[in-house]
């Protein structure tokens, strides 16, 4: 094992733990307690998370898969298709954190003010709608994906030590990245808009109520720290989003991946699940309490 498959494996460990912590806490708040209507959210970007781990740098998963001695083939296309599903689940759930945490702060007389009552019904509905789509679209993965064979006969492109990306029509292979493009420039311009539309109204409230509250207390409203929270992710996420986009789009066009490239792409692909859950668990006052009551039992 080289020391960068080390690395990795390190980076991995280190991401998938506080995400494991993170989706029993949710799992635990959803079944038993009154959960935010931002937990559902929160707690599938989790697990999407917790997968990425999993399959985004085909670390974890392909252990497993050699493990039970599965055919190659199968374990390509079963790594590659579940990876590019999750790394578009994360972006579309990301994208509709912002969006619902911008309704939620959303004053009365503003235009989103009215979706506020149906936040759980549109939710769900969100969900369901982006776990179909990645799932529908992604699928042509299953088709362009598989063992590698002999690379200088049938112009396989290489992308890992077993596993390489088949040849495909020039029309397809344009029309694959300008539909991969248009979703992923949609979604980060929303969610741009979005963190815009936040920033706005905080700054709003906090010169409206300079003279009524104190500022220690406006910093720590629960509302502007969760707002606060969700902007911070949303600018490193778009961030790590788009260098590692500009690699797979670059790689795609020019039918060949640079190992170099392909190692820090790996990098980027844990980036943000790994700093997401410190992030959530650091700002959210009720893991804090729970963290705060184990130690004192420990003690």
């Amino acid at each position: 094992m080289s020391s960068i498959e080390n690395v990795l494996y390190f980076q991995a460990g280190f991401g998938i733990l506080p995400n494991v912590f993170l989706l029993l806490f949710y799992i635990f708040i959803i079944l038993g307690h009154r959960p935010k209507p931002m937990d559902l959210i929160s707690c599938q970007l989790t697990l999407v998370h917790i997968i990425m781990f999993l399959t985004g740098g085909n670390i974890w998963l392909a252990d497993i898969f050699g493990f039970l001695n599965i055919e190659n083939d199968i374990k390509c296309k079963a790594t590659f298709y579940t990876s590019r599903v999750m790394r578009g689940l994360s972006i579309c759930i990301t994208c509709l954190l912002s969006i619902f945490q911008a309704v939620t702060i959303s004053p009365s007389t503003s235009m989103l003010a009215k979706f506020k009552q149906k936040l759980k019904k549109y939710m769900n509905n969100a969900l369901f709608y982006i776990w179909f789509f990645n799932l529908s679209v992604c699928s042509n993965m299953l088709f362009f994906v598989g063992g590698f064979t002999n690379a200088s006969e049938t112009k396989q492109v290489k992308v890992t030590k077993s596993c390489s990306l088949f040849p495909m029509n020039y029309i397809i292979r344009e029309l694959i990245a300008i539909l991969s493009t248009s979703r992923d420039v949609f979604l980060v311009a929303v969610m741009l808009t979005t963190s815009a539309y936040m920033v706005n109204i905080l700054h709003k409230h906090q010169r409206q109520y300079k003279h009524l509250h104190s500022i220690n207390s406006l910093s720590t409203s629960p509302e502007k720290k969760a707002t606060r929270t969700i902007l911070l992710l949303v600018v490193f996420f778009v961030v790590m989003y788009w260098v590692d986009f500009i690699i797979s789009f670059t790689s795609l066009l020019l039918w060949m991946y640079d190992p170099v490239l392909l190692t820090v792409q790996k990098f980027l692909v844990y980036a943000y699940p790994t700093i997401t859950p410190l992030v959530q668990i650091s700002s959210d006052k009720r893991i804090i309490n729970v963290l705060k009551n184990l130690q004192s039992k420990c003690h």
